[in-house]
């Protein structure tokens, strides 16, 4: 069984230079600052979060986890987006982080 999800093996399987160009793109942009893996993996997942991404939450809550960041840390960086993208929305991510976390 892999790893990843059954859409990204399918896309790596049907656009595998597009995928690796995207992936290049994104390990060139965790190195273009200061900013700490988890740090920059907490920012991705509230990017995730506000546009709404199931996949994307548990792609970067599982990413945070992996750079060291708590779960509570995952949903403070969750919650405190409640003023900006509102609350139904972030519920919505906390049940999509809380998912991963408790599986």
């Amino acid at each position: 069984m892999s790893q990843y999800p059954e859409n990204y093996n399918w896309l790596m399987a049907k656009f595998s230079n597009v995928l690796k160009a995207h992936q290049e793109l994104g390990k060139n942009l965790h190195d273009a600052g200061p900013l700490g893996e988890k740090e920059a993996q907490l920012i991705q997942l509230a990017a995730a979060a506000a546009v709404r991404s199931q996949g994307a939450v548990h792609s970067h809550c599982k990413r945070a986890l992996a750079a060291g960041a708590t779960p509570n840390e995952i949903y403070h960086a969750i919650v405190l987006l409640t003023s900006t993208i509102g609350f139904p929305t972030v519920a919505a991510a906390l049940s999509w982080a809380k998912e991963l976390i408790e599986k």
